[in-house]
């Protein structure tokens, strides 16, 4: 057995070590003029940087390939081929040639090497030397017969034995059939999304939004994206993004200091107009809020609130009344039902979704069309499933030109392997959504949508053309996991603006007309915005930049003489109390007074003057006359509330100190006394005077008498 086991390793060693020299560990490559054993530092490297035409249509079409092969060695190779590896068995399915591109085994090569059909020479490259190849070829000799997509590699061999790791692609061939493919149906969504940069309306966080609206920058490259992008494509623009731009154009703050208007903003957003004028194009909720955590932790208004200033905002910003509000991009491409519920009460009748969330249901080994219908408690909402293979092209792993170049190859074979899958019949249709705040490579973004708009085997349309149809197929639930709930803005993290939300909404509340949005809706939702599900301790302290802000307009209404040394005099044992508030708010409001006695015992209010609707106009103050009586004589405390006309408290209740004079039983005994010895006193005197009088009469009598 021991014997077998080790005839079976020299076996397999003798026939590995051929394909051994096509792994990346061929940095050993043995060099003539060089000891025995000693290694060129680095490898030999080949890369494709071009097939034109993209996809050959006739048996005689001459295929040119073209490309780099660099010496990264420390040494001069010598004898060097370049050479196509090829196979005429096309591929059946997706799956199988998107293993293909990621399989590094030499084994899973095309089995044609084109000694005889398409190789090129190169005598001798220096170290660190680069050269151009191509190579051309014909779909006959290569043996394509057939519309379909088909395997092809490039190395660089030497002395006949491969020295490069293979550089893999497809090539598609597509020539003239009876049956043409159905020409599917492609719609595209491209993201302007970015961080929310704001806390209050004109105080900026961060100084990161201007470096990305000019040269190089993210926005910038958008920008330009849109401006030469086919008419077809969907765009979803976020409004706070356009705000933004729209603030810096403009004198504003930045993390509290004063700054200068920013030209480049303004030259921005008026580009992107222009570039976006005719393009469907739909406002996210302003800010885009996190839905998905909105509805898991009660601030279901906020979602109606977003919408609504997202369609104000992105209206009057990109001068268009066509913006679209009722498709949904959630976060990542993923909700689950109460999010889908919450975005139908607020009027979105169709999601756009990650295939994760949306999978199939059983599984299927075609293409499922991307269009399917769910249920919410205001009725169906359509769903749009991005196919994740298309939409990887738009955002590669690098953006060298090897990878632009392979990445529309695999772009031009993917649609091609769908329009080719068995038993399609009618159109189906394919969504595209890059991640939302992606970082695009304008020149392969570009690439691959005049390539979409080209091939004869798909139509551009945009999203919200696609509709439910027989090509639909059965979808499982939406598939929410315990990951994406974790990825939500936390309870910890929402708890305070809970509170700042509130006292927005009372500031529009006092108002004499009561508005339905606070000049603070806009800084709230920005601090609900998705953006700061990976940077929540900027959004906590954001948040207090806009709970300072909130509190600071409450504290222009307040009622005077609430200081704790500043007593009331109550006179008596009853009498009314003057209790005045102050507005500074910078408009009229109207609101109530709310008082109520702390010591009851002592203190009485008669509240039934006080309830009604105070009005004070601005920069002046209002008040109420509060009947109070007094049981005792002493300090005793009332709180007062300001309300809206809805009953909401305003504030925090504010407590004033009642002085009372108010008769006690010891002064009512001592008056009594008084009263009573007033009294004996008086009729002492009239018993007095009347005892006067008797003597008077009696003593004239007597005197009579004697006459």
């Amino acid at each position: 057995m021991i014997r077998k086991v080790t005839l079976l390793a020299v076996l397999s060693a003798a026939l590995l070590a051929p394909m051994a020299a096509t792994t990346p560990s061929t940095a050993a490559t043995k060099t003539p003029g060089i000891a025995a054993g000693k290694a060129s530092r680095q490898s030999m490297d080949v890369s494709i940087t071009s097939i034109t035409p993209d996809v050959p249509t006739s048996q005689t079409t001459q295929i040119k390939i073209a490309g780099v092969v660099r010496n990264d060695t420390a040494e001069a190779m010598t004898s060097l081929r370049v050479q196509l590896r090829y196979w005429e068995q096309r591929f059946t399915d997706r799956a199988i040639m998107s293993a293909y591109q990621a399989d590094q085994n030499p084994a899973t090569l095309p089995r044609r090497l084109s000694t005889q059909v398409s190789f090129m020479d190169i005598p001798a490259l220096e170290a660190g030397a680069s050269k151009t190849f191509e190579l051309l070829a014909t779909p006959v000799q290569l043996g394509l017969r057939s519309f379909g997509v088909y395997p092809i590699s490039v190395e660089v061999a030497r002395f006949g034995a491969p020295i490069t790791t293979p550089q893999r692609t497809y090539l598609t061939y597509a020539p003239p059939t009876p049956q043409k493919p159905p020409r599917n149906r492609l719609a595209i969504a491209l993201p302007i999304i970015d961080q929310t940069h704001r806390a209050e309306n004109d105080n900026f966080v961060d100084d990161k939004l201007g470096t990305q609206l000019t040269g190089k920058g993210r926005l910038a490259e958008l920008a330009g994206i849109a401006a030469t992008a086919p008419k077809s494509v969907t765009w979803f623009v976020d409004p706070a993004l356009l705000d933004d731009a729209q603030a810096l154009s403009r004198k504003h703050r930045l993390k509290g200091k004063d700054q200068a208007a920013d030209p480049n903003a303004a030259q921005w957003l008026n580009s992107l107009r222009t570039a976006l004028a005719s393009s469907p194009v739909v406002a996210t909720p302003y800010a885009d809020p996190d839905v998905a955590a909105l509805a898991h932790q009660g601030l279901d208004g906020q979602t109606a609130t977003a919408i609504t200033m997202g369609g104000q905002v992105a209206t009057e910003l990109l001068k268009r009344g066509d913006v679209s509000l009722t498709t949904n991009w959630p976060v990542a491409g993923v909700l689950d039902p109460d999010a889908l519920d919450l975005l139908s009460v607020a009027k979105v009748d169709r999601v756009l979704l990650n295939s994760t969330n949306l999978p199939p249901q059983p599984p299927v080994a075609f293409t499922p069309d991307a269009v399917t219908t769910l249920d919410s408690v205001q009725g169906p909402v359509t769903a749009l499933v991005a196919d994740a293979e298309l939409t990887r092209t738009f955002e590669p792993d690098s953006t060298t030109p090897e990878s632009v170049f392979l990445s529309k190859q695999r772009f031009i074979a993917e649609t091609a392997m769908v329009a080719a899958e068995p038993g399609q019949i009618s159109p189906r249709s394919l969504v595209i959504a890059p991640s939302r705040r992606w970082d695009p490579n304008p020149k392969l973004v570009n690439s691959l949508l005049n390539t979409a708009n080209r091939l004869p085997w798909l139509r551009l349309t945009s999203l919200d053309s696609l509709k439910p149809s027989k090509a639909s197929v059965p979808r499982a639930g939406l598939t929410y996991t315990d990951q994406d709930r974790k990825d939500e803005l936390s309870a910890k993290y929402l708890a305070p603006l809970k509170n700042v939300t509130e006292k927005a909404q009372l500031t529009a509340l006092i108002a004499a007309e009561p508005k339905p949005h606070s000049d603070f809706d806009a800084a709230v939702l920005r601090m609900l915005s998705s953006s700061w599900r990976n940077n929540t301790r900027a959004g906590r302290a954001a948040t207090k930049l806009v709970d300072g802000a909130v509190q600071t307009q409450m504290n222009k209404i307040s009622i005077t003489g609430a200081a704790p040394d500043q007593l009331r005099q109550l006179a008596g044992s009853n009498g009314q109390v003057p209790i005045s508030v102050k507005n500074s708010i910078g408009e009229t409001i109207a609101l109530y007074i709310d008082v109520k006695s702390n010591n009851p015992g002592v203190l009485q209010i008669d509240t039934t003057p006080v309830k009604k609707l105070l009005t004070i106009p601005n920069d002046q103050n209002g008040g109420v006359q509060v009947p109070m009586n007094a049981t005792t004589s002493g300090d005793a405390t009332v709180s007062v509330q300001l309300t809206t006309r809805d009953g909401l408290p305003y504030g925090k209740p504010v407590k004033l100190t009642i002085r009372t004079t108010g008769y006690t039983g010891i002064a009512l005994v001592i008056v009594g006394a008084a009263l009573a010895v007033m009294l004996a006193a008086v009729v002492t005197r009239v018993l007095r005077r009347r005892s006067q009088q008797r003597l008077a009469r009696a003593a004239k009598s007597r005197e009579s008498e004697t006459v």
